[in-house]
C-alpha cells in the first residue's frame, strides 16, 4: 500500500463540481444537492473565482431560521471563512486540517483562487478502504 504521505489531493479529489452564484435562492441550491446526491455546492463569483461553500449542515440553519419560501440567497448563508487546498498537497496534510477544524468538505483551487475541485471525507474513507481491502489482498 503506498504511504498516504506520497497521495497528492488531485487523486483523490472529486472534479465533477456543482456551482452556485451568491444570488442563487437556497430553494434552487438545495434542488443541486438533491438532484446530484452530493453534500456540498461551490460558490463562484462571474469569473469563476471561489467566494463560499454552502453544505447540508447549512441547510440545518436555513431550515430552523427561514421561514417558508422566503426567497433567501446563497450568499447569506454560505461560509467565506474557507479553507482551500492546492491539488498538489498531501492527502495526510489536508485530512489533518480537516479533523482540526471539523470540515467535512475541502474546495481545491489553483493558483488564481478558481474552484477545479473538492475533497471530502467521503473521498478520503473510499481511499483508506480501498487502500486496506488492496493491502490484505
Amino acid at each position: 500500500m503506498q504511504d498516504i504521505d506520497d497521495i497528492f489531493v488531485a487523486r483523490l479529489m472529486t472534479t465533477d463540481l456543482h456551482t452556485v452564484t451568491p444570488d442563487t435562492l437556497v430553494e434552487d441550491a438545495a434542488g443541486v444537492l438533491l438532484d446530484n446526491d452530493i453534500s456540498s455546492v461551490l460558490v463562484v463569483g462571474d469569473s469563476k473565482e471561489l467566494l463560499g461553500i454552502l453544505t447540508t449542515t447549512d441547510f440545518v440553519e436555513i431550515v430552523a431560521k427561514s421561514q417558508p419560501k422566503a426567497q433567501t440567497t446563497v450568499e447569506r448563508y454560505m461560509s467565506t471563512d474557507l479553507v482551500t487546498t492546492d491539488a498538489q498537497a498531501s492527502v495526510s496534510s489536508v485530512a489533518a486540517r480537516m479533523v482540526e477544524r471539523g470540515f467535512h468538505h475541502v474546495p481545491v483551487v489553483d493558483e488564481d483562487g478558481i474552484a477545479i475541485g473538492i475533497i471530502t471525507t467521503s473521498d478520503l474513507a473510499a481511499y483508506v478502504s480501498t487502500a486496506d481491502v488492496n493491502a490484505s489482498a
